[in-house]
């Protein structure tokens, strides 16, 4: 039976891991590690996309910035597979306690550390981000030039360049994933999409609530986070290079988001929504699409959900579950 270590399961990717591999392969056992959900919440979610079956499935809490934990842990279950999805997402709040920086590198170092004292080198798959590039008129592919611009987008290009220092004195088979903006209704509710469409559906309420944004023509490449992590799952088993960018390849602006969630309430969004500038985060980039054609060529991924689909996903999962 293969042994497969996820952490941050109850994140949005983790969940929608978790499903996907428990579909495709039976023969399967899969340790989740998180520190903030309980069993309940993540089997909820597993629950509503339609999984009901947790027989092959642990989850356990552990602190995976303590290392020796992390060592130990790593010694017991000598995993196949590992999808490290777990550390801090949030720019903003990486620039507001610079623990976070330090929690994304000290997880990915307490996990490689591990594995190399153990001498076992599992399948390895790192999530990094497009934040890495920083501000950039390009499209972006694995060959741009990176510039990061926040404590988040630092520490993760430090653990994406040891990823190809890993693989190449290693002879390892660890990936670092370039994940561009993905959503899912599991969304944490701070994020831009879930914060629009609470207040349109508040809006459609009580039509005296407003919507105030940064901008609304910045443009980002959004996947649906299905889509994400099953190239994740193919990169993963196998890629052949340590670095793959994953993204629709598609840009739309926020104002596109916006008119479509507002349409779905049944409202115009001019008559509701106030732009102040001062709301926009210093040195975010105006735009961010990236260019999965390595993906594409080598593993034969494209995004299957395109930008509306998955706004009525979210606004569907947002109604269903809050």
């Amino acid at each position: 039976m293969k042994k497969i270590l996820i952490t941050g399961i109850s994140g949005q990717d983790g969940i929608f891991l978790t499903k996907y591999l428990l579909e495709k392969n039976s023969d399967i056992n899969i340790t989740g590690i998180s520190r903030s959900n309980p069993e309940k919440s993540i089997y909820g979610k597993l629950k509503y996309l339609g999984h009901s079956n947790f027989n092959n499935i642990n989850i356990y809490n552990l602190n995976l910035e303590d290392k020796k934990q992390v060592a130990n842990f790593i010694k017991d279950i000598n995993p196949d597979v590992v999808y490290n999805l777990s550390g801090p997402s949030s720019v903003y709040k990486s620039f507001l306690n610079s623990d976070n920086k330090e929690s994304i590198l000290n997880i990915f170092n307490n996990l490689t550390s591990a594995i190399i004292e153990n001498k076992i080198f599992p399948r390895f798959f790192q999530a990094s981000s497009s934040e890495m590039f920083g501000i950039s008129n390009e499209i972006l592919n694995e060959n741009s030039t990176f510039n990061p611009n926040s404590p988040y987008a630092e520490a993760k290009l430090i653990n994406h360049l040891k990823v190809k220092e890993l693989s190449e004195n290693y002879n390892w088979p660890i990936f670092s994933g370039i994940m561009f903006n993905h959503e899912s209704e599991f969304r944490n509710k701070d994020y831009l999409i879930m914060k629009i469409i609470k207040s349109a559906r508040e809006i459609s309420i009580n039509p005296n609530k407003r919507l105030t944004l940064g901008s609304l023509d910045y443009i980002r490449d959004w996947s649906y986070a299905s889509d994400t992590v099953n190239a994740i799952y193919e990169i993963t088993s196998k890629g052949s290079s340590y670095d793959y960018v994953i993204g629709s390849g598609v840009g739309k602006t926020i104002k596109e988001m916006v008119n479509h969630i507002f349409n779905y309430f049944n409202l115009d969004w001019t008559n509701f929504v106030d732009i102040n500038q001062s709301l926009l985060r210093k040195g975010d980039p105006v735009k961010i699409i990236s260019d999965p054609s390595k993906l594409k060529m080598e593993l034969n991924w494209s995004a299957k959900i395109n930008f509306n689909q998955m706004l009525d996903k979210c606004i569907k999962g947002f109604n269903e579950l809050s």
